[in-house]
């Protein structure tokens, strides 16, 4: 049987995540999931793959709202509301290839970010009156998402990690590749085929395999990059140049899943995207 085994949500984009024991599920993912984002100074999107130090920030939730914190320094803290009220003037922002209106948040906010980065950059919020479509190729129902790269959850099977790390001379954590869900149970990469899932009669489908990044090689715990893990998911999960390891998932419908659900299996192609 599979069942939920851990839950993530990332309430800024590219920051330190947060465990949770159970998400409520929205219209673009779980609720408060990357709906904040850092920009730089061209209204850019900023992640770890520029600057590894972001994963240093860590985020935490007390009741409704949001803090952040260098590791090792929760004393000089940030506090935000989770869902900001009035708010800075409305701009756009760049996020790959999807320009998106979002709010800016105070001055004091962007200065704190700035020095705690190290680079000019400021903190905008993406309200619910912005709809930022997947790629419509991909898509259901014409879904949306927050600031995530590009699709609203993603799923990873425990059995996954575990073989990836009988691969390798130092076996790594399941943040390395931000997912949303984690499950266990199964076959490794099983959600390879995930097509369609349930979980407490919630409808999930598994859309398009998830092309990894230089952000899985950066250390969640000090901001150090190295070449692992794409150096050994390269020998053997890639595909015209890109190395694949988790499952990007849409959803039908809105309620809670957590910790411990199980997952049903409602259609799974047997077919290795891999051998396509």
């Amino acid at each position: 049987m599979l069942s939920v085994s851990q839950l993530f949500i990332y309430p800024i984009k590219s920051l330190h995540g947060i465990a949770i024991q159970s998400a409520n599920v929205t219209d673009r993912g779980l609720q408060h999931d990357r709906r904040f984002l850092l920009i730089d100074k061209n209204n850019r999107f900023l992640t770890q793959r520029e600057f590894p130090k972001m994963a240093l920030l860590q985020t935490a939730i007390e009741e409704d709202h949001c803090m952040v914190f260098q590791k090792g320094s929760v004393e000089n803290k940030l506090v935000l509301p989770l869902v900001p009220g009035k708010v800075g003037e409305k701009i756009s922002v760049r996020i790959w290839d999807d320009d998106c209106d979002a709010l800016l948040m105070s001055k004091e906010v962007n200065e704190w970010f700035s020095s705690q980065l190290g680079i000019r950059c400021s903190l905008v919020y993406m309200p619910d009156s912005t709809e930022r479509r997947v790629d419509p190729k991909y898509a259901i129902n014409n879904d949306i998402t927050s600031f995530s790269d590009a699709y609203p959850i993603l799923i990873i099977g425990q059995a996954s990690l575990d073989d990836l790390n009988s691969r390798l001379a130092e076996p790594i954590p399941v943040n390395r590749f931000r997912p949303n869900i984690v499950f266990t149970g199964g076959t490794p990469y099983e959600e390879d085929g995930m097509e369609h899932f349930s979980i407490n009669d919630l409808d999930f489908y598994g859309v398009k395999p998830s092309a990894r990044c230089v952000v899985t090689t950066t250390n969640q715990e000090t901001g150090i990059a190295g070449k692992e893990p794409l150096k050994t998911l390269a020998t053997y999960r890639s595909k015209n140049n890109k190395v694949y390891f988790g499952q990007n998932v849409l959803m039908k419908g809105k309620g809670k899943i957590n910790v411990g659900d199980p997952i049903e299996i409602v259609r799974q192609n047997q077919t290795s995207f891999l051998s396509d």
